[in-house]
């Protein structure tokens, strides 16, 4: 099969996080509890038995530039950093067809580069406190 698992389990984290929320609704409390545990053991049984999983960011209900929050759950549910980070880049590229043309650091290749403080492949959340973006050969730094 060539199937790949986009999970974004960042969105049933976030729900999860919402259960004691006065504006959640009795009735969805339980199923707020639940479902982050539930979408990371699923995440953990796909990655132990071996499906291609890539990167997903479109949750509808985390705030917007948490998205990295995606990779430590990733680490959480058993990749490692290598293999949360090549999900996002490598085998999302795949995912789309074009890994000729983006997904790797290679001459000739489109890239947006961030840099970070640490090592990610120690401390996956070094991805959540970006120092900079190169794109197009141009550093953006966020505003302080």
């Amino acid at each position: 099969h060539d199937a790949v698992l986009v999970p974004t389990v960042l969105a049933g984290a976030t729900v999860t996080g919402w259960v004691n929320e006065p504006w959640l609704p009795a009735p969805s409390r339980e199923k707020a509890a639940i479902v982050g545990p539930l979408m990371l053991d699923m995440l953990r049984r796909a990655h132990e038995g071996g499906v291609k999983v890539a990167f997903g960011t479109d949750t509808g209900v985390s705030k917007h530039g948490d998205n990295a929050q995606e990779f430590a759950l990733m680490v959480e549910a058993g990749f490692t950093p290598e293999e949360a980070i090549r999900a996002a880049t490598v085998i999302a590229s795949e995912h789309v067809e074009m890994s000729d043309v983006v997904g790797t650091i290679t001459a000739g290749k489109h890239a947006d580069i961030i840099a970070v403080m640490g090592d990610p492949l120690k401390d996956i959340t070094e991805l959540q406190d970006v120092d900079f973006v190169m794109k197009g050969g141009t550093v953006y730094k966020q505003a302080q």
